[in-house]
């Protein structure tokens, strides 16, 4: 009598690593899809804040949506899916991949809500401008997106930590960027502090793309700090994940 051999995690030789990345990456898209509304209420608050704080917010959304993501991944940790998917033929490197590469669509969808409010409040939109920010929001958001993910892993024992790194982290981001306030008239370590943010590069190249200007070489330094971000993040990201299957 033959038998039926399963396929496991180990049988990965002859996969596609882009084939693998897109079925993890549909599958994660699936429940943004069938329930739309979760992104038009995440787009609340960002709203408030564009009167504020105008383009910026846009680094904002990315910061707060992709940095939070891994907690969807802990959800899986206690409902026994990530366990399921470990056992599937899919590369593990995809498994990570394609989860970082989702948040682009949910990124983007927001974006593109936030642009559309602004132009009738006298916005000027530069479309080559807005693209090219878009696209370093993309790749920005592929690596935060990905160290979230390595977090989960991380503390998937103990996943109230998720939430102590998580906020820890964000808001000194958030506040060393120049954002919300200029850092120009803060104290000098601030300043300081700032240069070591890649954050702050990129909150600088989107207000120079978004006021037209995509020559100039502050869109080459958030350029840099978005391409820095989405490699360390996948690398950490892509190790958790082969760590955690071992």
């Amino acid at each position: 009598m033959s038998t039926l051999t399963l396929p496991t995690g180990t049988d990965t030789g002859n996969r596609s690593l882009f084939r693998d990345t897109g079925i993890v990456m549909t599958r994660e898209l699936k429940p943004v899809l069938r329930d739309p509304f979760s992104l038009l209420f995440g787009m609340i608050q960002p709203l408030i804040f564009l009167g504020l704080f105008g383009p910026a917010i846009l680094v904002m959304t990315t910061l707060f949506g992709t940095s939070a993501t891994g907690a969807n991944l802990l959800f899986e940790f206690q409902t026994g899916a990530h366990e399921r998917m470990m056992v599937t033929p899919l590369s593990r490197s995809s498994l990570l991949i394609g989860r970082a590469l989702k948040e682009m669509v949910p990124l983007f969808g927001q974006a593109v809500i936030v642009i559309a409010v602004m132009v009738p409040f006298g916005f000027d939109l530069h479309l080559d401008g807005a693209i090219i920010g878009l696209a370093l929001l993309a790749v920005f958001g592929v690596g935060l997106g990905a160290f979230s993910y390595a977090l989960a892993l991380a503390v998937r024992k103990q996943d109230w930590m998720f939430w102590v790194v998580q906020q820890t982290f964000l808001f000194p981001l958030m506040i060393l960027s120049g954002m919300l306030l200029p850092l120009e008239t803060g104290p000098e370590w601030m300043r300081v502090a700032s240069k070591f943010n890649p954050l702050s590069y990129l909150v600088d190249a989107e207000r120079t793309l978004f006021a037209g200007d995509v020559t100039s070489t502050t869109v080459l330094w958030g350029l840099l700090a978005a391409i820095v971000t989405a490699a360390l993040g996948l690398f950490v990201g892509i190790r958790m994940m082969l760590r955690s299957a071992a």
